[in-house]
């Protein structure tokens, strides 16, 4: 007779005993400690106010706000999201409120969340990522940064920067020598070698990486003959990219030895269970929030019931223990 967990995207086997003892599932990530493995996704959960009523925030390992650069942006016109086969394209162009609203109105949210909050930094020059991760440094809620070099939605920066091991290693450098904060580096699908990215932003200093961002697609209107999106082209996400995600983080683990965070596609407790397993230390859940604002709970608590029912004593036990 099986457990059906059914809501968490896992089929237990048996029953749970009584007497077995509670999983220890923290994660470290350099010096910081997480109390589980599972963290947003920048630019799927706002600054995280917008959740606060919907879920417990301080269940969370980590937030991830939403990507943040040194003056205001209003991203890129409408249209700017478009419904896929199995995920979405988007073109949102970061848009972000910019860093001195964020200090004023988004933080005394965050300052109550009992988990770290990583910055998602932005900047159209490398000047731009070292002075906010500059201005960042005296915040002291803010527990790292994560430096996003993949963003496919911009004009300047974002992929630009991320395409190739040099202007990463530029980038990285650049920030290390202005924050003293845990530095995560986000990395982007759309390049030949990821290996060669990861191992990049390892050299100029990183303390993780996290990858993958949105893999760049399109869609057309086939009566107008018209691009769906004003951008033309925008960041593919959700499951369809997930098999894309789970390769490059496996490939990323065995090539850096800095805690690796997976991305891409995870939508239940068995998708995030597969990146721990193929090497990641922690995950991000992204597109789902949009399709269920319990999604990262739920993910959390399927994770728990996997290491309890088979009596796994740690979350670490199982993570890169992928057989090939």
């Amino acid at each position: 007779m099986g457990t059906d967990t059914s809501r968490l995207g896992i089929k237990l086997n048996g029953f749970v005993e009584m007497n077995k003892k509670k999983s220890d599932f923290r994660v470290t990530l350099g010096k910081l400690t997480l109390k589980n493995p599972v963290l947003t996704a920048s630019g799927t959960f706002g600054y995280a106010g917008e959740f606060e009523k919907l879920i417990d925030l301080n269940r969370l390992g980590g937030i991830i706000v939403k990507g943040l650069s040194l003056e205001a942006s209003r991203g890129n016109p409408p249209p700017r999201i478009v419904e896929t086969p199995c995920g979405m394209l988007n073109a949102i162009g970061l848009e972000n409120v910019g860093l001195e609203a964020f200090v004023k109105e988004k933080l005394p949210v965050l300052k109550k969340i009992d988990a770290p909050v990583f910055v998602n930094i932005y900047g159209k020059t490398i000047e731009e990522y070292a002075e906010l991760a500059s201005r960042l440094e005296d915040i002291e809620e803010v527990s790292g940064i994560e430096v996003n070099i993949s963003c496919p939605n911009v004009t300047c920066g974002g992929m630009a920067f991320g395409a190739y091991p040099e202007s990463a290693a530029q980038v990285v450098r650049a920030v290390r020598k202005r924050t003293t904060r845990h530095m995560m580096v986000k990395l982007s699908p759309n390049v030949t070698d990821i290996t060669e990215i990861a191992r990049s932003a390892e050299g100029e200093g990183a303390d993780s990486i996290s990858l993958i961002n949105t893999i760049t697609g399109m869609a057309i209107d086939i009566e107008t003959r018209r691009p769906k999106l004003a951008n033309i082209t925008g960041g593919l996400s959700g499951p369809a990219i997930r098999p894309v995600a789970l390769r490059m983080v496996w490939q990323a683990a065995q090539a850096v030895n800095i805690p690796v965070i997976g991305v891409g596609g995870i939508m239940t407790a068995k998708h995030a269970l597969e990146f721990l397993i193929a090497g990641a230390v922690a995950v991000q859940v992204g597109t789902a929030n949009f399709i269920n604002p319990h999604a990262t709970i739920d993910i959390i608590e399927g994770i728990e019931a996997f290491l309890e029912e088979r009596n796994i004593a740690e979350v670490g036990d199982i993570i890169g223990t992928l057989n090939v």
